[in-house]
């Protein structure tokens, strides 16, 4: 993918991040712009450094690494990074990407039904699995915390 069609997609998410930041938490998108502009930053960045550099690992890797650095105790602009990133409430950025993911397998669906009645069986109980293990371990740290 060129870097052009990176930045696209980098402008289209990061109006769907300040547009699902407005509307689901109340935050102004005015407000949320420094925190986008940094994380797409990020992103972008760490697009290009792992075109650039000979060790390749995931752009993931790039990103985590790079927003470390840019929030630890030896950056500069630690304080802006951490303000300005902290306005962008996490589920915000989710929504873009279950947004993307969804429409990534949408036309793959008939493909997977073909895989018969145990793939979609199988397909169920993973999902319902994750949900089941994911609140009764929230319900138990939430309460061994004393938050409720």
């Amino acid at each position: 993918m060129r870097y052009i069609e990176w930045a696209v997609m980098f402008l289209v998410a990061g109006f769907g991040i300040g547009l699902a930041n407005m509307v689901g938490f109340q935050v102004g998108f005015m407000d949320s712009l420094p925190g986008i502009l940094i994380l797409l930053g990020i992103s972008f960045v760490s697009v290009v450094i792992s075109k650039v550099l000979p060790l390749k690992l995931p752009v993931i890797a790039y990103c985590s690494l790079l927003g470390l650095l840019l929030a630890s105790p030896i950056s500069p602009c630690r304080e802006f990074v951490i303000a300005s990133a902290g306005k962008i409430n996490f589920t915000a950025p989710l929504t873009m990407v279950g947004a993307y993911a969804g429409i990534s397998i949408s036309d793959q669906l008939k493909q997977f039904v073909k895989q018969g009645w145990k793939m979609l069986l199988i397909a169920f109980l993973v999902m319902t699995g994750t949900f089941i293990c994911s609140t009764i371990i929230a319900q138990l740290s939430l309460s061994l915390t004393g938050v409720i």
